[in-house]
C-alpha cells in the first residue's frame, strides 16, 4: 500500500516591494511522502519569490501553481502559465540533473532553479558547465542553514507574512521569522 501525500494549507500575505506586488495567496500543497518539510518550504519560498511574475509576465491573466513535484519528475515544482496555457515560468527546487533543466528550457519561456541543502555547492560544480549555454536559465542558492530554518515554520495550516525587498525574502509566522538573501549563481 502506497503512502498518501500530506495536505498543507498556506495563506501567504506577500509584500514584494522590489516588484510592486502586494497580494494574498491561498495555497493548498500536497507534500509527497518522501518530501521533507525543508524542501516543501523552499518550494513555498520559490512560489513567493516568483509571484510577481503573474503580473509581470502574464498581465495578471495567468495561473501560478505547484506542479506534481516529486510525484512526477517531468513536472516543475512551480509553474506559471498564461491564458493561452503557454508555460511562461518553470521553477525547480533542489539539485536537478542538467538534462531535465535543458528540457524545461525548451518547454518554458524562463526556468529558475533554487538549489538548497549542504550538497548544493557540489551539485553546482558538476552541472555548471553543462547549463552555462542555457540563456533562459537562472540558478539561485538558498543557504542550507536558512532552508533548514524555513522547515521549522512548517505547519499543516500556515499563516505566513512574506516581505521581499532588495532581493531578500523574509518569511514570518507565529513560529518565528527567517531572512534569506538568495545567492545568484547564474
Amino acid at each position: 500500500m502506497s503512502l498518501k501525500p500530506t495536505i498543507f494549507k498556506a495563506h501567504l500575505n506577500i509584500a514584494d516591494i522590489d516588484h510592486n506586488h502586494y497580494q494574498d495567496h491561498a495555497i493548498t500543497m500536497a507534500r509527497h511522502p518522501s518530501e521533507t518539510d525543508e524542501r516543501m518550504m523552499v518550494r513555498l519560498a520559490a512560489y513567493a519569490l516568483q509571484a510577481h511574475q503573474l503580473q509581470d509576465l502574464c498581465g495578471g491573466d495567468g495561473k501560478l501553481e505547484f506542479g506534481k513535484g516529486l510525484s512526477d519528475p517531468d513536472e516543475p515544482d512551480v509553474l506559471l502559465t498564461d491564458f493561452t496555457d503557454a508555460k511562461r515560468l518553470w521553477v525547480e527546487v533542489g539539485q536537478p540533473d542538467d538534462k531535465p533543466i535543458a528540457k524545461a528550457c525548451s518547454k518554458a519561456d524562463s526556468v529558475v532553479v533554487y538549489a538548497y541543502d549542504h550538497a548544493a555547492d557540489v551539485w553546482w560544480q558538476g552541472v555548471q558547465g553543462k547549463v552555462a549555454r542555457l540563456a533562459k536559465l537562472q540558478v539561485w542558492r538558498i543557504p542550507s542553514d536558512l532552508s533548514q530554518a524555513l522547515a521549522a515554520l512548517a505547519e499543516r495550516s500556515m499563516q505566513l507574512q512574506v516581505t521581499i525587498q532588495e532581493g531578500a525574502i523574509t518569511i514570518s509566522s507565529n513560529l518565528g521569522s527567517v531572512y534569506i538573501e538568495p545567492i545568484r549563481w547564474k
